[in-house]
């Protein structure tokens, strides 16, 4: 199986932003909480609860596009050497 890596998630720059423990708030979240659980644990309100959860899902979907752009790019380089070559 495939190594499972952490998302390029900036906890710390969305802790310094929201002023609360992200990471915190992500395990609560990977333990079944629900946001009105996790809200009421941490003390925040639902529509700051529902920003950073934004700001994680726009750089999950950010990571997959890069991911996607590379492996296209790579795919493209690689067709790009099969067709370019001089015959023999």
């Amino acid at each position: 199986m495939g190594k499972l890596t952490a998302p390029p998630i900036d906890e710390k720059a969305l802790s310094k932003r929201y002023r609360t423990s992200v990471s915190k708030i992500i395990r609560l979240w990977k333990s079944g909480r629900s946001d009105m659980e996790v809200a009421s644990l941490t003390g925040l309100d639902l529509f700051t609860l529902r920003q950073i959860k934004n700001d994680i899902e726009l750089a999950h979907r950010r990571a997959r596009l890069e991911k996607k752009k590379e492996a296209l790019a790579k795919n493209q380089a690689s067709l790009n050497q099969i067709f370019l070559r001089p015959p023999l």
